[in-house]
Parts: C-alpha cells; structure tokens; sequence
C-alpha cells in the first residue's frame, strides 16, 4: 500500500476513532467515578466503628431498634396473601419530607398510599413495602415472606425482594439513618442466605410500563451518583458488608 494511503488512513483514524474512543474513556471513568467524599464524610463523622465488636445476630437487630407494627392481614395492602421467597434486599429513599416512619407506618395500615390498579402496572391498588428506617428506629409493615409492591411492578424487585424505605423527614439524621438501613440489610443478608450482590437500589429494578419515559428510578437519590448506582452506592454496599462481618453465628428472629 503506497505510504500517503497509509498515511492518510491514520490521519483518519485519529480524527475520527480516537475523539470516541477518549469520549468513552470519559464516560467509563465518570461512571465509575469516586464518590462524594465531603458528604460520606459527613455521615462518617455520625459513626463509632471503634466501638464496635462481633455482634450475634439477635443483638445485631436491636441496634436497628426494629418495632413490628404490620399492615392486618386482609386488608387494603394485603387484601390477598403473595407469598414470597425472598433472594434480594432493595433499597429505597422516601422523598417524604414531613413523613417519618411512624406516619409512613400509618398511612400503609390505613391505606393511604393508593396506586392506579392495572395490567403492567400496579398489581393491588396500594404501595407496600416491608420497613421503614429512620435515624432512631426501623418499623417493620409487611412479613419477609410475603411480597410488597415497590419495586418494579409484576417483575422480580416486587416478586423477590424485601423493601426498604429510608426516611428523610426534617430533622432526620440521615447518617445515622443509612447506618441503621445497612444493619437491617446486613440482618437480613444473613437470615435469608441473600447475598451482598443482591443488595440493590430501586434503580436495578426498570419500571415496564408504556407510561413510563425513564424505567430506571434515581432512587435512592442520596446513595446515586448522577442519578446512577456508583461510588457512593459501592461504599453503601461496603457499610453493610462491615456490618455483616461483625456477625457471630446464631439464631436469628423470625420476620416473617
């Protein structure tokens, strides 16, 4: 091949590959970007990670401060039994600003929170989800082996998943509030053998649904980084694996 056609060609090339290629680099890196050290910081600064020793699984669930106040069976949210064999843990932020966990507790008992019942949408007319975690307590609305509707309608985040919301009401430390939420998680990772990697966000679970222009929630907002799973989520996954690694070997509560 004459050296100006090769020439040429790597001219070409460099002008038209290479702007792509580094765009993805970009791209690659900012996906995979750190997280927002100053605000961790900020939630670090609520921890004691010194003073904390091997736990037992019982003892692990009383840090959560964990209150059993369920949705009756056979009404509004649980008008009819879904079982549920759990293999997921999801993570949710409220978006409730005036809204703590006992007012959250509440309105799913009442029956509040209504959705627009239908096909690919919506299976039962409600929200459910199975705890709410504030800053000083978790409270427990549905038992782990029946299904909530959360996550991503007919799909596996509402079929397999246990829902947790986090509250952000004002006032609220929400901090303290993530902490408790990974110790709930890591309690639960070990009751029902789910694995780390099965500790999502709502964001894991799309939304199908012709309706619905983004499927992909940015949810919990706090832990995403641009609206996306990231830094911040992975040092979330890290807190609840810390959490898990305090466990010593025992018995554990039933939680449904």
């Amino acid at each position: 091949m004459p050296e100006v056609i090769v020439l040429i060609m790597k001219k070409a090339w460099a002008i038209l590959i290479l702007p792509s290629l580094l765009l993805t680099i970009v791209i690659i890196a900012a996906c995979s970007a750190p997280a927002n050290r100053s605000r961790i910081a900020q939630w670090e600064s609520r921890y004691n990670d010194a003073r904390l020793g091997r736990v037992t699984p019982t003892q692990l669930l009383s840090e959560v401060g964990l209150r059993t106040d369920l949705i009756p069976a056979g009404t509004v949210g649980r008008k009819i039994y879904r079982p549920m064999n759990p293999r997921y843990i999801t993570i949710h932020s409220t978006q409730n600003y005036s809204g703590n966990a006992y007012n959250h507790a509440l309105a799913l008992k009442r029956g509040a929170l209504r959705a627009t019942k239908r096909v690919g949408g919506n299976r039962i007319g409600f929200l459910t989800w199975h705890f709410t975690v504030q800053d000083n307590v978790g409270i427990q609305h549905l038992p782990c082996r029946e299904q909530g509707e959360h996550a991503d309608f007919d799909g596996p985040g509402n079929n397999y998943s246990i829902g947790i919301e986090m509250c952000e009401h004002r006032g609220n430390d929400i901090g303290l509030t993530i902490d408790k939420t990974a110790r709930l998680a890591a309690y639960l990772m070990y009751t029902y053998s789910i694995p780390l990697s099965h500790v999502v966000p709502h964001y894991h679970w799309p939304r199908i649904s012709p309706s619905i222009k983004d499927p992909h929630k940015n949810c919990p907002h706090f832990l995403m980084d641009g609206g996306r799973p990231g830094g911040t989520w992975r040092w979330f996954q890290n807190r609840v694996n810390f959490h898990y690694n305090r466990l010593i070997p025992g018995p554990t509560r039933s939680l449904g």
